[in-house]
Parts: C-alpha cells; structure tokens; sequence
C-alpha cells in the first residue's frame, strides 16, 4: 500500500485501496531501537506522542549522592554528575515505585519511593583500575531488577566507566536513585533520540529547500521512507494547501533503561492520561457552586465582567433595560 501523500493511499498490485480512518501501523523492533510507521493519523497527535516519549516517561535514575570518601583525581561533583547519568533498569517503576515527593509511606526516602546503591573500591596496584557501573552493589532489597545498572549492552558485561583511579586511591560512596521525568532532567530520559519524519519527497512542500541548481539533486531522499510513497507522484504537481500528511515514520533509540516498545507504550498511556484528567476538569462540578450548574445562573455584562447585579439584571446596556428600571411597559 503505497501514500500518496495527500491524505490518502493508492493501491498496488492485489492490494485495496486504504478507506477507513483508524491508524494503520506498521513496526519493526531491535533491542534498542524501533522504527514504525504511522499511516492515517494526524501530524499534532502523532508530535504529541513524539513529545511525551522524549519526556514524560517516568524511569529511575541516581538523585542524591553522598560521598563518603573520594581520593581520585576526579572532583566530588564530577563524580556526583558521572552516576546520575548511570543507566539504571527501569521496566515497571511506573507501576512499583512511587514518586518520593508524594510518597504514601514515608516523609524522606523509603524502599517504596527509592532505590539505594553503594560503591566502594580501592586500587591496590600500580597498574590502576577502572570503576564501571557493575560495581555499583544495590543495598535495597527487592524482588526485581529496578534500580540495577544497565550492564548487558557491553560485550564485557561492565556497562559504562566512572572513574579510573590509581595505587591507593580509593572512592567510597552512597547513592540514592529516585523516580523521575525527563521533563524535569534528561538523566531520567528513556530515550537517546526519536526520529520524526513526514513527506520525505516534500510533496505537500513545508519545506523550503535551498538549492543552487537542483533540489532533487542537492538534497538526499531517504529512500527507505520513500518508497511508501507513490512513485508516480513524485513529478511537479499542483499543491493542495489543505493536504495533510498520512505516513509519519518514527525512529526511536533508547537509552538500555527500558526496552523499545515499553517505551512507545508508555509514551502512548502518559497521553492517555492527560487526556482522562482533561476530560475529568471539563466534567460539571457536583458541588453547588456560582457560574455553570451551579446556584443560579451567571451575572456576566456584555464585555464578560462578572457584576454584582442579580442575575438576570443584566442587558447590552448595563444594568437595567434602555427604559430604565422598567421595561417599557409599566409592568415593573
């Protein structure tokens, strides 16, 4: 099925040609990436979905350190800023674990709110040694992997390096990894980077290319993404200013905290979430209240002021009718 790439597809050899409105996706994953394409649905819903999973998607990540002993050459604070970039396994702290400003357990930190880590290693020989995340021991007891550093992507099974230290240095440290949002710092960002691509071949022309001869020439198509689009079409055309893009292609990279299609799903229920207390605020109040369902009706002037007039007092004019206090026929 290929896009034509003005809000509908064109059917190829045995296939049907696309006439139903529902989102048509077609998904292809790795372990730390995928890449999907999202036919029949609009360019702000699909944006919004890009945005919460850049963002919104709660992980966990190392948010107080306290260093109890540090003779390398690395400085308290680089060290400190080195572990909060530190992927840590974060599949089901949406679900386990609570924020630890609103914590129903505790005033400060607990097992239900945070994750505790200890780090402690000395070099005793002149060759030196490297720290890397393996060494950080998990104090907190618990039943699953969150909070455990990502180590499985390295062929050694180490994951990343924190510091080299040399003969008889030695770093000593307690750290602290809380629930969080990117929105708030990108160390608890599930994802390296999301692609985001509409209309490869400019068809609807929202781009403006600059070019010195040719902008076929000059500016590369990615060729992949291309081809869902109808290759006949790809000649000079009129454009439809009221066309929308069909076909919107994700790329998402993460970051090893959460497997790739967690990541789009929970990009997916952060959404709906902000949809449910939308549609929860717009509900009429149940308490009697002034103004909409409530007591009486609202007092509001022709300029939308609220006045201290009685409801229903209230005309174009002012106050009072343009006959003054009576209406014009001596009724009141």
């Amino acid at each position: 099925m290929a896009y034509n790439g003005y809000g509908g597809f064109n059917g190829l050899a045995g296939d049907q040609t696309e006439t139903d409105s529902e989102a048509g996706v077609k998904i292809t994953v790795e372990q730390d990436r995928v890449d999907f394409v999202v036919q029949q649905c609009s360019l702000s819903l699909a944006n919004a979905v890009r945005r919460a999973m850049l963002a919104e998607i709660p992980t966990i990540a190392i948010e107080m350190v306290d260093i109890e002993k540090n003779t390398s050459v690395l400085p308290d604070e680089f060290l400190a800023h080195r572990l909060g970039l530190i992927p840590l396994d974060s599949r089901e702290v949406a679900q386990k674990m609570q924020d630890q400003r609103k914590c129903e357990f505790c005033d400060d930190s607990c097992d239900h709110c945070a994750v505790f880590l200890r780090l402690h290693v000395k070099c005793t020989n002149q060759r030196g040694l490297n720290i890397y995340a393996s060494d950080l021991i998990r104090i907190s007891e618990r039943g699953d992997k969150i909070g455990l550093p990502v180590t499985d992507r390295d062929p050694a099974g180490r994951g990343p390096v924190i510091a080299k230290i040399r003969n008889d240095q030695e770093i000593q440290i307690r750290c602290e990894a809380r629930r969080g949002i990117a929105k708030e710092h990108a160390k608890w960002a599930p994802t390296a980077a999301i692609g985001f691509e509409y209309d490869p071949l400019n068809k609807l022309k929202h781009t403006q290319y600059w070019y010195e001869q040719s902008a076929v020439d000059e500016w590369p198509v990615n060729t992949e993404n291309a081809t869902w689009e109808d290759a006949e079409a790809q000649a000079d055309v009129s454009v439809d200013l009221d066309a929308v893009p069909s076909a919107i292609f994700f790329d998402v990279e993460g970051t090893g905290v959460l497997d790739p299609d967690e990541i789009v799903e929970g990009g997916l229920d952060v959404l709906q979430a902000k949809l449910a207390e939308i549609l929860k605020s717009l509900e009429p109040s149940q308490e009697p209240v002034n103004g909409y369902d409530g007591a009486h009706d609202d007092a509001f002037d022709a300029s939308g002021r609220f006045t201290n007039y009685r409801p229903g007092g209230m005309t174009p004019y002012g106050a009072t009718t343009t006959y003054g206090q009576s209406n014009g026929y001596g009724d009141f």
